[in-house]
């Protein structure tokens, strides 16, 4: 996921808050989490936690920090986020080639660390959450404030990531600006509590239908292809929006099945069995941003 917006928006603190809304970890997800942990010396006096991990490195930290290297080779952060939460704030102020490191680990969900004596792999099961500005100056499109160097500004800041990441990355949201009036009016929240439960529930569908279909994956993120397309049939309506859309914004067909994958996301946290238009809808419109800055990179 990107969140884009203004400094101030909250785009930290969402995803700060984001482990608390996500189920437990199982058993087995604890033992690897720990494994790679106690690799690390990261496993404080022994204990253990099923909370999910949240690394937030700086965007000074080097591709061996990242991904794991270095002259005694060890974990790097993608790998200490392992069924957790790799959040990136600031993401154009990371190197490039650090960026573009995470490419192999997203898709494949391990890091391989090769050098001339050795070779070793570690786990890299990931969410990815960044953070940006719309602009360097930070303030794009916000209204009432115009920036001197114009649309440069936000094409150049936002082209400092790659294409091929951004086609990694399924959900591109707005985080508009917090207003005084936002801040004051006493209007209640949803709780992360009531978010958890929803979340809990879409969770255990997946596993349910994975499981009847014999697939080794538990979520619908890790479903290859051939069962995703199995398991999220859109309906008629769909169907044509489906087509439509990956014809006019070009869809690789990584881009296809992250459509789908989220999608019948969001049909399982509705509690359809159908992946109807309005889910589709919503899935090509997270999609259609991220197209939007490919393009300018």
């Amino acid at each position: 996921m990107l969140m884009v917006g203004p400094p101030g928006s909250g785009k930290s603190m969402l995803a700060q808050r984001l482990p608390s809304i996500l189920p437990p970890l199982a058993p087995k997800e604890l033992l690897e989490v720990s494994m790679i942990a106690s690799v690390t010396g990261e496993l404080g006096e022994g204990k253990l936690t099923d909370r999910r991990p949240f690394r937030a490195p700086h965007h000074s930290a080097s591709m061996a920090a990242m991904v794991g290297g270095g002259l005694r080779v060890r974990p790097g952060e993608v790998s200490l986020a392992h069924h957790g939460v790799l959040f990136l704030d600031e993401l154009p102020e990371f190197t490039p080639q650090t960026l573009d490191a995470l490419r192999q680990p997203l898709e494949t969900g391990d890091c391989v660390i090769a050098r001339a004596n050795h070779r070793v792999t570690y786990p890299a099961r990931i969410q990815l959450v960044a953070a940006m500005n719309p602009c360097r100056c930070g303030m794009a499109g916000e209204p009432g404030y115009r920036c001197l160097r114009g649309e440069r500004c936000r094409t150049e800041y936002q082209a400092r990531i790659s294409g091929p990441l951004l086609d990694r990355i399924d959900l591109r949201i707005e985080v508009p600006a917090v207003s005084t009036s936002d801040l004051i009016r006493p209007d209640k929240a949803e709780t992360s509590a009531a978010v958890a439960q929803r979340v809990a529930r879409a969770r255990a569908i997946q596993r349910e239908r994975l499981e009847r279909l014999g697939a080794a994956a538990t979520t619908n993120a890790h479903c290859p292809p051939a069962i995703i397309e199995e398991i999220a049939r859109p309906d008629a309506a769909g169907l044509t929006l489906l087509k439509d859309a990956s014809e006019k914004l070009a869809f690789s067909a990584r881009a296809y099945h992250r459509v789908l994958k989220v999608a019948r996301t969001l049909a399982d946290l509705d509690a359809s069995e159908t992946v109807g238009r309005i889910h589709l809808a919503e899935a090509i419109s997270y999609r259609m941003s991220a197209e939007r800055m490919a393009q300018a990179a």
